[in-house]
């Protein structure tokens, strides 16, 4: 699969086949694709928490609202901002949406489903992922990955006048 044919197949999946195996190798090529997004100065200011244990899900899905795919999901994926490594720079919720979608389209290419759950800037909902996580760095997102069991409709389309040539 080329990149812009998974582009255009990836999709939010909210239903996974419980307890199928997603290898541990298969979340540290997700991630080799995330750590290699752009960032500002290549700054980096991302770190990744990943679980596969049924009581962090839990946990996760009792401080977000919007994850119970999580439970069905074999991994769980946090994406973690490092503002600290980027001094004097605001960009880091940019870089670390490069890496999420480097992982989802990563995803994607393996056989896997995704579904991104964001947590930065929502308070309290981003305090209290960081609790879960017993983290000092910033929960922008929590990422849902597992063997899909549904194939959602696509729901982005390129609209042409949404597009302005200057």
């Amino acid at each position: 699969m080329d990149v812009l044919e998974a582009i255009a197949a990836r999709r939010s999946v909210r239903k996974y086949k419980k307890g199928a195996a997603v290898p541990k190798e298969d979340i540290e090529k997700m991630l080799d694709a995330a750590m290699r997004a752009p960032s500002a100065v290549n700054s980096r200011p991302w770190e990744f928490y990943c679980s596969d244990k049924e009581e962090v899900k839990s946990a996760l899905m009792a401080v977000h609202p919007s994850c119970r795919m999580l439970e069905t999901a074999s991994w769980v994926i946090a994406v973690c901002a490092r503002p600290d490594l980027q001094p004097g720079r605001g960009f880091w919720q940019q870089d670390c949406g490069a890496a999420i979608e480097n992982i989802l389209l990563a995803a994607k290419n393996l056989g896997y489903g995704t579904c991104w759950c964001g947590c930065y800037p929502a308070q309290p909902r981003a305090d209290e992922v960081q609790k879960v996580l017993a983290c000092a760095s910033v929960p922008i997102a929590l990422i849902a990955v597992g063997v899909p069991d549904e194939e959602p409709s696509a729901k982005g389309f390129y609209d042409s006048e949404r597009v302005h040539f200057i």
